[in-house]
């Protein structure tokens, strides 16, 4: 178990590196000139400089050093806590990410906990429902959710909830009704993905033999599936819970791109057209710590679970 829980969180930190260093390449060693775009996002315009003043500019966001050296100092600094100065906006970027944390944290929960509760409903109704078209119907809807994109889902809701019918606002941040539709437009996606997995996992469930059993012994289909069938199908939705978090995660930038909601994907969105480097990396590094956070926890539960897992590794080892 031990050897277990090392081997993952190994696994966590050189995920996280990972993901910190092809995003400071990509950033960085694009075919450009950095030092132009990021001067760029200040509003300094680099071929009206003098060369002194260049140099000036260049030291003051730290783009007269080396390449490796940025890298090791902000890689240092993400360790500390520090994640630099925005370029575009002249302020701290942990700053600018406490600012609109509040926002994106509310809807990302809300979402995810709508997607949680409606892909687990919409699986286990479908494999309740014994009428045929009414189960084809119900196993259906997964695939057809999925199958639009999310902008343009946004949209819809836009039209008839806010426009039409005129329920809810169409933008903004404040109150419960502007969170709304982004959470819905969020959660559609992931609860498609949740219960087309969960609907395969209860199938495969009750038609194992202890099910026949069970049943044999007089119990009801309901009792059946909520107290054998239930627990055992929510094993194999336990691996995607993590895809699940960092597909909630990265729909916020479209959802609050769409409603103009202040919250952190509006910055990163604001980011990139600005071309503002240590936001951008900032960003992308704390969602991806988001994610390997999430699915760590989801290794770490998953032997509590089934304990097949760590006894199949040891049979393996031995």
């Amino acid at each position: 178990m031990t050897r277990y829980i090392l081997g993952r969180f190994a696994q966590a930190l050189g995920v996280l590196w990972a993901a910190y260093t092809v995003t400071f390449v990509v950033l960085y060693l694009l075919p450009s000139d950095p030092v132009a775009l990021q001067l760029g996002a200040a509003g300094i315009e680099t071929d009206k400089l003098s060369p002194a003043e260049l140099h000036t500019a260049m030291a003051r966001y730290g783009l007269d050093r080396p390449i490796l050296e940025q890298y090791f100092s902000d890689l240092w600094g993400f360790l500390r806590g520090d994640l630099g100065e925005s370029i575009a906006k002249q302020e701290p970027v942990t700053a600018l990410l406490g600012e609109r944390l509040g926002p994106t944290l509310t809807l990302t929960v809300t979402a995810g906990v709508l997607a949680l509760l409606g892909g687990t409903a919409l699986a286990y109704l479908a494999s309740y429902v014994r009428w045929r078209p009414a189960r084809l119907f119900l196993t259906r809807l997964p695939s057809f959710g999925a199958s639009f994109p999310q902008f343009f889902i946004g949209l819809l809701l836009i039209q008839f909830l806010s426009f039409n019918l005129g329920l809810l606002p169409a933008t903004g941040t404040y109150g419960w009704k502007s969170l709304v539709m982004p959470a819905i437009t969020i959660a559609i996606l992931a609860a498609s993905q949740l219960a087309q997995v969960l609907m395969r996992s209860f199938d495969d469930t009750l038609s194992q033999p202890y099910v026949a059993t069970a049943r044999a012994k007089g119990l009801s289909r309901a009792a059946v599936q909520w107290h054998h069938g239930f627990r055992n199908a929510l094993l194999p939705a336990m691996t995607i819970l993590g895809i699940l978090v960092g597909l909630t995660v990265t729909s916020a930038i479209v959802a609050e791109t769409v409603f103009s909601r202040n919250g952190i994907g509006k910055l990163a969105q604001e980011s990139v057209l600005a071309q503002d480097v240590p936001v951008v990396l900032a960003i992308v590094t704390i969602a991806a710590a988001i994610f390997v956070f999430v699915n760590l926890v989801v290794d770490l539960l998953y032997p509590l679970l089934d304990p097949r897992i760590v006894h199949g590794q040891r049979k393996a080892v031995a």
